[in-house]
């Protein structure tokens, strides 16, 4: 019986379907899926059915003083299950050291979402662009994006890029270690620009970084980018502000070098949040009036009707939020 036919025989879904709740979910698998590279398989500890994803879309996962976000990479039709893959990284703040050295099958998560930032839009043409570990959010789109795609993924070395086992020997795939064939030839994947294009990039910031200097010229919406970490941001020039939470009846200023969400939180006002880097969408709150300073990673600067405010500030003296 399919996830499909499950549903509607009355399989019991878990908690927070609608409201990305927070799940607890059990380690059921461990895999090394390259030098460096570790996926942890999830699943509900009641054989629930858990929240539906689509491809780009990432979890949460509480870890012991560190609250991380990873892109799903397994099958979005396979309900029972959840998939992510983790880079063991050299200066890491808790999170990947312990996924990787203490977190066990057996064990139970705490997982939030899923949330997605990253959709794949309908395009007559797909670019993929991995670097290393932006494989992960890709794998899904690939599987669902019809059949004019192409992917260039670029690594370190053979050894360390995860997941090629899964790509196989598809022609439309460029398998790219830097050990052997030197930096990624984007304008090559490229071509000349032309509409009808989507092209997705995943990876660390440099490679971000030229596929927006690539893409400069191609058609306004041509390019989607996911990041690891959040952008550099300037923050000589911040000055204060006030903060107006409506539903809490409340005024609070910001100092110039302290977050929304830290006056929110001190001033017992409860914002949902993950990341507190501007990544991952968590805390996004609605804008009554005023006008945010985006400086989160994910939302245009010509958005008024919402604000990150985890590292977000206003345009304005005071701005008006719905909590």
């Amino acid at each position: 019986m399919d996830i499909g036919e499950a549903a509607s025989a009355g399989v019991p879904e878990s908690p927070g379907v609608q409201n990305s709740g927070v799940l607890e979910l059990e380690v059921v698998q461990l895999r090394r899926e390259s030098e460096g590279v570790l996926s942890v398989t999830l699943a509900d500890p009641e054989h629930r059915l858990l929240p539906a994803w689509t491809p780009g879309a990432h979890i949460d996962l509480w870890l012991p003083d560190h609250v991380r976000q990873y892109s799903l990479c397994g099958d979005p039709a396979e309900r029972r299950e959840y998939r992510v893959a983790v880079l063991r990284e050299q200066s890491s703040r808790g999170g990947s050291a312990y996924i990787h050295d203490a977190l066990r099958p057996g064990e139970l998560v705490e997982a939030g979402g899923p949330r997605n930032n990253f959709p794949l839009v309908p395009a007559e043409e797909y670019l993929f662009v991995a670097g290393g570990i932006g494989i992960t959010p890709l794998l899904p789109m690939i599987a669902t994006a019809g059949e004019n795609w192409r992917l260039l993924y670029g690594g370190r070395t053979r050894r360390s890029m995860a997941f090629t086992d899964r790509l196989g020997s598809d022609p439309r795939v460029q398998v790219r270690p830097q050990d052997v064939h030197g930096v990624l030839d984007l304008a090559g994947a490229l071509g000349d620009p032309r509409p009808g294009v989507a092209v997705y990039c995943c990876g660390p910031e440099p490679l971000i970084a030229a596929m927006e200097v690539a893409c400069a010229e191609w058609p306004p919406g041509t390019l989607h980018v996911e990041r690891f970490s959040a952008a550099d941001i300037d923050t000589s020039a911040d000055v204060a502000f006030h903060v107006v939470a409506q539903r809490s009846n409340a005024r609070l200023a910001v100092p110039a070098g302290e977050s929304m969400l830290d006056v929110l939180e001190a001033a017992g006002i409860e914002v949902p949040n993950a990341c507190r880097d501007g990544i991952c969408g968590s805390c996004e709150t609605r804008v009554l009036s005023g006008l945010p300073e985006h400086r989160d990673s994910l939302t245009d600067q010509a958005v008024t009707d919402r604000v990150m405010p985890c590292v977000s500030r206003a345009r304005t003296a005071e701005l008006v939020l719905d909590v």
